[in-house]
């Protein structure tokens, strides 16, 4: 079994939720520009075939050459995986559909589970002084999103405010279970975020409320609106930090990045 421990380096959170449409993606991509105005260095590894955390950084289709399925399955160097974005201390490795056939392929690898961790904790990381690095994950709880778990410190869980909403994260949760117990033993769900959260609609407020009542605090305080400007940041290849940076959606991301830092500062003390 891997040595999943590794004192420096960077923290290493996976953006999971096996149903799609959550803003998983979205919360991947403006999070991590909201770190990234804190004042910290943060990668993107875009782990979901649609490859739409890539685009949403700016990195076309076609100029993917190396991905994420190199990284995993090829034998191309970190530093050709690795994408800068117009975004100076954020950068990106991006995906392409080529992995949509990562499971099947991965399947006869008897470290099939570790890869992603291996790649993530070369001594070719140290070069670049990470201080976060988020996993966007695919929408389904396949060997890709085992990969981001067993590479991660944590998992974030987008929550869409919607009817049902709570009933994937049961799955989710199951999952975050297994893996502790075979592959990554100090695994934590890093908390909850309410997205497309609309608080005049009683079942934002219902699902918020079931959420708190059955997950506690690991729900974070900050919820992300129903933003239109957030719907049109990806269509120009920006966080919408970067393309309307006083909108309620670039507010909300940055509200959740600081809070994510006192967690991490309060459980640091």
């Amino acid at each position: 079994m891997s040595d999943l421990s590794r004192p420096t380096g960077p923290r290493i959170i996976a953006v999971a939720n096996q149903k799609g449409g959550v803003g998983k993606t979205t919360t991947a991509i403006n999070l991590a520009a909201g770190l990234v105005e804190l004042g910290y260095r943060v990668l993107v590894v875009d782990l979901d075939p649609q490859g739409n955390a890539s685009t949403g950084l700016g990195i076309e289709a076609n100029d993917r050459a190396n991905t994420t399925y190199d990284l995993l399955i090829g034998d191309v160097a970190l530093q050709d995986v690795i994408r800068e974005t117009e975004i100076e201390d954020l950068c990106i490795i991006p995906a392409t559909v080529d992995l949509s056939s990562a499971d099947i392929e991965l399947f006869s690898n008897e470290k099939r589970s570790f890869l992603l961790h291996d790649a993530l904790r070369q001594p070719a990381m140290d070069e670049y002084d990470w201080d976060y690095v988020l996993i966007d994950c695919p929408p389904s709880l396949n060997l890709l999103t085992v990969n981001a778990m067993v590479a991660s410190h944590s998992v974030l869980v987008p929550l869409q405010s919607e009817f049902f909403a709570l009933e994937g994260v049961s799955q989710l949760m199951l999952t975050i279970r297994e893996v502790r117990q075979t592959a990554n033993p100090n695994l934590r769900i890093e908390g909850i975020v309410l997205t497309m959260f609309d608080r005049r609609n009683n079942l934002s407020q219902q699902v918020e409320q079931d959420a708190r009542s059955h997950l506690g605090e690991l729900v974070f305080e900050t919820k992300i609106p129903r933003n239109v400007r957030v719907s049109e940041a990806p269509s120009y290849a920006l966080p919408v930090l970067n393309y309307d940076t006083n909108s309620l959606g670039a507010n909300a991301y940055r509200a959740l990045a600081e809070e994510l830092i006192a967690r991490h500062q309060k459980l640091a003390a």
